[in-house]
């Protein structure tokens, strides 16, 4: 793919080559930048100056030869887990498209560097945890600290010595001219890659969860009054309408008035995640277009900023957390509501065979687990900032915080959607079995949703049902992973 500009790299997994006018203005900027502190004796924050608390420090030319890498090699002070590889090499789309903006002024044959190595599968081995720098320059160091063949690369599963990797690919460790060591642990292109991907994989949770909810609705019986309600909120009012057509022509349950209040509020939440979601993805795209090395170099001059303080990533990451914690608890009542015959008219736990049988408790104990985890994690993560680099660190955003927690949330959210839908499964096969306790209404008087049939059967196909107990344990991990891969047809 030729790359002509900055958004050209963002989701894609294709071969990046930049076009030939891109690399011309980024060696002008570079050259206009160099100019302009050759021309000058004035201190320049991380070029001639050492960092943090010690800014103040002028440095002769000899001790600038060899800054921009020490800078890399002192901050690598963190250790596993590591990233994983979809994260790492995100974090490095993310710092290959701050760099395309020009604002960092680094060299063309740098950018290239970076490049070749998102080509060539290069992923350094960059700490998940431990990272309490403001902005992101603990976690940087490690993942550029590679490319001067210092650290460690993930290999087949293992870690390898970064100036091997390197070997191995023909290729020389690169040696960084003035600034750009400085710019490469600059900004927070962490926390910019877990908003990226963990909000398409919450757009994908919306989706399931708004099936969920109608799959509910429909093998419950449950009374439909409550989801044609007005709904201000656009967000809310779209995922109503969506379980308002999913379930046009399911059948109530005679006698049942009103569903329990994890039914009827489902829609609501899961809107209310759809709008957190939206906010963040906004927040992304304000992210990509805020200068983020410090200092930038804007309209002829180096200028100091403050875009390693992404607190706008985090604190939207730690709201759609939260939502996703209440979406989780409300799923996992849903759940439990099909386990007895009293919401649902079906057999006691969902078994085919109650008693010999256990049915599907189980399957809603692992859930339980999986919201207790979400829980535990539930405060927000951009809250409580410390004291460094003697005081002159003195706050932090912590918003790669919120990203892991973000992450950890929505893998949780995963096992519990794919609970719901193995339960949903069997309900379903009961009802069509004619193996529910309640004898009315039959089977006939309960017939499945129409606009509902193609996920009911990309569920037949994915789940067997369950007349006598099996592990599900593998069974979860399999729906987690169709669900991952997109969501099921509707």
């Amino acid at each position: 793919m030729i790359v002509t500009k900055p958004a050209d790299v963002i989701g894609t997994c294709e071969r990046l080559e930049l076009a030939p006018e891109l690399l011309a203005e980024l060696r002008a900027t570079r050259s206009a930048m160099l100019a302009g502190i050759d021309s000058g004796s004035a201190p320049v924050y991380g070029v001639n100056t050492g960092m943090g608390r010690l800014a103040g420090v002028r440095l002769t030319a000899e001790q600038q030869a060899a800054h921009q890498r020490n800078l890399l090699v002192g901050r690598a002070v963190g250790g596993p887990p590591w990233l994983s590889a979809e994260l790492t090499r995100a974090l490095l789309l993310m710092r290959l498209r701050g760099f395309l903006r020009g604002e960092a002024a680094v060299s063309a044959e740098l950018i290239s560097f970076l490049v070749d190595r998102l080509n060539d599968g290069f992923l350094p081995a960059v700490p998940r945890g431990g990272l309490g720098s403001a902005g992101e320059i603990i976690p940087l160091a490690h993942a550029f600290q590679t490319f001067v063949g210092i650290g460690s690369v993930l290999a087949d599963g293992a870690t390898v010595p970064a100036a091997e990797a390197l070997a191995r690919r023909g290729v020389e460790p690169f040696v960084l001219g003035p600034k750009e060591g400085a710019s490469l642990i600059q900004g927070s292109p962490l926390a910019e890659a877990y908003a990226w991907i963990c909000g398409e994989q919450v757009r994908r949770l919306v989706g399931l969860q708004t099936v969920c909810a109608a799959l509910v609705v429909d093998v419950l019986g449950a009374p439909q009054d409550v989801y044609h309600s007005p709904m201000v909120n656009e967000h809310a009012g779209g995922v109503l309408a969506e379980v308002c057509r999913l379930v046009e022509g399911a059948v109530s349950r005679p006698g049942v008035v009103q569903a329990p209040v994890s039914v009827r509020v489902g829609p609501r939440a899961i809107g209310f995640l759809e709008q957190t979601r939206v906010d963040l993805v906004r927040a992304v795209d304000e992210s990509w277009e805020t200068p983020a090395d410090s200092p930038s170099f804007l309209d002829g001059r180096l200028v100091p900023t403050t875009g390693y303080h992404a607190v706008e990533l985090g604190l939207r990451m730690d709201a759609v957390k939260a939502a996703l914690v209440h979406v989780a608890e409300i799923a996992v009542q849903r759940l439990h509501r099909l386990l007895d015959p009293q919401f649902s008219g079906l057999a006691p736990q969902l078994s085919a065979d109650p008693g010999p049988q256990a049915g599907l408790t189980p399957l809603h104990k692992r859930a339980v687990g999986e919201l207790h985890a979400m829980r535990r994690s539930a405060a927000p993560a951009t809250v409580g900032s410390v004291d460094t680099s003697g005081g002159q660190e003195d706050v932090q955003a912590f918003a790669w915080a919120a990203g892991a927690e973000l992450e950890e949330a929505v893998e949780h959210l995963f096992a519990v959607t794919a609970c719901e839908l193995i339960a949903v499964r069997q309900a379903r096969y009961l009802v069509d079995s004619s193996a529910g306790s309640d004898p009315s209404p039959g089977p006939a008087q309960r017939p499945e949703a129409p606009n509902l049939g193609p996920t009911y059967s990309w569920l037949a196909e994915l789940i067997a049902p369950m007349p006598v107990d099996r592990p599900l344990g593998p069974e979860v991990e399999r729906v987690v992973e169709a669900c991952r891969e997109g969501r099921p047809p509707r």
